[in-house]
């Protein structure tokens, strides 16, 4: 008996589908087969495998290194794996001992850009077959359970901002390697500022239909490929989903989108603010809404004319609100993220919600008889992981309802509205994250401290560093 069958690891249609996925790696003569799981920071890591060896995969599952979950996003391993006593307080990450990857394969793909190769999530298991509780995956999936307990599913759309730039030194000399190497050198597919222009557009159309191309085969739902207002600033939105299936195919779009753009000479990138000349920020804009888990009605729609959301998305609303400042360590993870927040930029700075407002953090686009009232949140950065992104909206919408929390009334005038500031930095986020007991509840203990650690070892090496703005300011004045 198996790993996977030992602890019942897999549904019945895992296994089901798993027979599915051999007989089609013969039929299409598949030679390896990627098995990946998205890290803490929403990176996909994991081995690749020839395809003989699938079926003790589907058995044993796949051996990795536990150390992977305790770096930070440099690749340095900041949580110590020798300690006796370490952050994580569990002695099955100690000296790196393995952790099994177990393929879910209900999410195998064969990559349209790689020949004869096939890839499938995986999630990520102690050898006892314990869940690892530091596997964002998991967290998401527990998430998504207790909301259905609550008679609810979660829909989510994603509509993704990022940067798409020719490649023009991929900085690969021996000096350019490090934690973090040297980024690559390159320039502009577009000039900006010419928002949705279709000549903006066909500079770009060369590189989009690749990306079309390939997304399409992958079965992402693949919406509409937009110019957007900065430099070289594009944005994809795909159509809305239910549960899991939007993290896990924004994980996949993120890492297709970089692998297939670099095959071509190009460079995408997910980073909020680049350090390029007259660059804007990129968003991620996650629109939500809950359906009753028995009849579909989406839960959201307002009722009566007047009515900006029903009862439950007025308290589901609410909820976004009170827990915006902890849940900013999930929507914006990086430090760079938060060089987004201003005012007058189409961007949030304070936690407020409006009607069809761009400027707020929370948009609210509804109805009455409208089946697709939903919440758009626009504070999150492209950079988030999914996985935690979604989850942090379940969680604070959950606590919303359980407190019956209300909104307040639609911000008009966002930037002037008298309400509580979002984080102003990650350190800000961080802090507050560590003193919520919604999220030490929703996440775990364990996980919230573990997480804290990380996050607070980027901001010390980002404290260490002299930046450009010191050195301007002060080597000659001073």
């Amino acid at each position: 008996m198996g790993f996977i069958q030992k602890f019942g690891l897999w549904t019945d249609i895992q296994t089901r589908t798993a027979a599915e996925v051999e007989d089609r790696v013969r039929a299409e003569g598949i030679d390896v087969i990627r098995f990946s799981f998205p890290d803490q920071h929403g990176i996909l890591r994991g081995k690749t495998l020839v395809a003989s060896t699938l079926q003790s995969a589907f058995s044993a599952g796949v051996s990795v290194a536990s150390s992977l979950l305790m770096k930070d996003t440099s690749h340095r391993t900041v949580i110590s794996i020798f300690s006796e006593q370490n952050t994580t307080g569990l002695s099955e990450v100690r000296g790196s001992a393995d952790m099994i990857m177990v393929p879910d394969p209900t999410t195998f793909k064969v990559l349209p850009w790689s020949r004869g190769t096939g890839w499938m999530l995986c999630d990520l298991y102690f050898r006892d077959g314990r869940k690892v509780p530091f596997a964002t995956r998991h967290i998401l999936r527990d998430v998504l359970g207790r909301l259905g307990d609550a008679g609810y599913n979660f829909m989510t759309g994603l509509e993704v901002e990022f940067h798409l730039t020719r490649l023009e030194d991929p900085c690969l000399r021996p000096g350019d390697a490090g934690q973090p190497s040297t980024p690559p050198q390159v320039s502009l597919t577009h000039r900006g500022y010419n928002y949705l222009t279709e000549l903006n557009y066909d500079q770009l159309d060369p590189i989009f239909d690749i990306l079309r191309h390939n997304m399409q085969q992958l079965g992402l739902g693949l919406n509409s490929l937009e110019v957007e207002f900065g430099p070289s600033q594009a944005e994809m939105v795909f159509n809305a989903d239910l549960g899991m299936q939007p993290a896990d195919d924004m994980i996949l779009f993120r890492s297709a989108a970089k692998q297939i753009c670099r095959r071509h000479g190009y460079h995408a990138s997910f980073m909020c603010r680049p350090k390029l000349p007259n660059v804007m920020s990129s968003g991620w804009h996650l629109h939500q809404s809950l359906c009753d888990r028995k009849t579909g009605a989406n839960v959201f729609m307002p009722v009566e004319g007047g009515e900006a959301l029903s009862s439950t998305g007025m308290r589901w609303l609410g909820g976004l609100l009170d827990n915006a400042a902890p849940a900013a360590v999930f929507t914006t993870p990086t430090i760079n993220g938060y060089k987004r927040y201003r005012p007058f930029s189409l961007a949030p700075d304070r936690a407020v919600w409006g009607e069809d407002n761009r400027g707020v953090m929370l948009r609210v686009l509804s109805g009455v008889g409208d089946r697709t009232s939903r919440i758009e949140n626009r504070v999150g950065e492209p950079a988030a992981n999914p996985y935690l992104y979604l989850a942090s909206q379940v969680i604070a919408g959950l606590d919303g309802l359980s407190r019956n929390s209300l909104p307040g009334p639609s911000a008009d005038a966002p930037y002037n509205v008298d309400a509580p500031m979002l984080p102003a930095t990650l350190s800000q986020a961080v802090n507050a994250l560590e003193s919520s007991q919604v999220y030490r509840d929703g996440m775990g203990e364990t996980f919230v401290k573990y997480l804290v650690e990380i996050k607070r070892s980027e901001i010390r090496r980002y404290n260490l560093e002299v930046s450009d703005w010191e050195q301007a300011e002060y080597f000659d004045v001073f």
